[in-house]
């Protein structure tokens, strides 16, 4: 096994070659012959089920009828970063065994050189796990928005060196707010570069419809070629101590144009699978809490019936 040392060295040395490189990731081709995907997975981020543990979460996923599970491999996730080596494979046989796909984890991953970073790579791809979403990035107030974009390329594209030694596709979300990635724009100049392939974009329509308004369509045509993954949950604005503030609510019931937004995704020929995430009040699941504040079979409902309606749009 490479030490720590020994892969920073090789990562360095292959920085150069992770722009436009055209390396499709074994089973992560998403279009033949320019034909656009038609039949796009719906995973379940895993943060939802912490309340569960891994064989629990597996059979109860497979009852709601989600294809896969997006896997919190991170601090207070399914499984911790310093836990990966013991607790990763245990996560994957259960999920597995269900006759789920688990081909994709969020992360906390920032940093390149990070020793859990490497752990955790290493780790996934043993269990063949090709997918991963990134941590996200606080802008330095001292130095201007470009300066920090342009410094954060510079640690991708060594991110995206790694990705490419170990075989595994990297994804930023865009999140509304001040952090960096808060506006879809950021990612021209953070990603500037870089193979969407190594590492890309893990596109949210709600976080981008919260940032966009009525300009989010913009925002995803000029990025399509950047993103390799999709998220999907739905929103309202809503007057909260004198603040307006965006509120999660169930698929279907915001202000999010699920049909335009599948309209783009065909027309531009955007690639990835999707995970749904459950952000609105839901006993605690929404949070990542580890003890339900209402009954399993609640949570499980609403479930079902996001998932039905978003179905329903395909």
């Amino acid at each position: 096994m490479k030490t720590r040392r020994s892969f920073i060295k090789s990562v360095s040395a292959v920085s150069a070659g992770v722009a436009l490189s055209g390396n499709k990731l074994s089973g992560n081709i998403l279009f033949a012959d320019g034909a656009v995907q038609s039949n796009r997975k719906i995973h379940v981020f895993s943060k939802h089920f912490h309340w569960l543990n891994y064989a629990e979460m597996a059979k109860t996923v497979k009852e709601i009828g989600f294809d896969g599970i997006d896997l919190t491999v991170r601090p207070q996730g399914h499984v911790l970063p310093e836990r990966v080596k013991e607790d990763l494979a245990k996560a994957v046989k259960e999920i597995r065994g269900q006759g789920l796909i688990i081909d994709r984890m969020t992360t906390g991953i920032l940093e390149p050189d990070d020793p859990y970073t490497l752990q955790i790579l290493q780790k996934a791809v043993e269990l063949g796990i090709k997918n991963y979403r990134m941590g996200w990035y606080e802008y330095d107030p001292v130095i201007s928005i470009k300066e920090n974009l342009h410094l954060l390329n510079q640690k991708l594209v060594k991110l995206a060196a790694l990705n490419k030694m170990f075989g595994i596709r990297g994804a930023y979300q865009n999140h509304a707010g001040e952090t960096v990635g808060g506006a879809v724009w950021d990612m021209d100049i953070m990603l500037s570069g870089i193979d969407p392939e190594l590492l890309g974009i893990r596109y949210d329509i709600r976080h981008a419809t919260v940032s966009g308004g009525p300009s989010w369509p913009v925002g995803l045509r000029y990025s399509a070629e950047k993103i390799n993954s999709l998220d999907l949950k739905d929103f309202i604005w809503e007057k909260l101590d004198e603040t307006w503030q965006p509120v999660t609510v169930p698929i279907g019931e915001g202000m999010v144009d699920f049909k335009r937004y599948l309209q783009i995704i065909h027309e531009q020929k955007i690639v990835g699978d999707f995970t749904m995430h459950f952000e609105y009040k839901l006993g605690g699941a929404d949070l990542g809490a580890s003890k339900l504040t209402v009954s399993p079979e609640v949570v499980i409902s609403a479930m079902k019936r996001d998932l039905a309606i978003f179905k329903s749009w395909l």
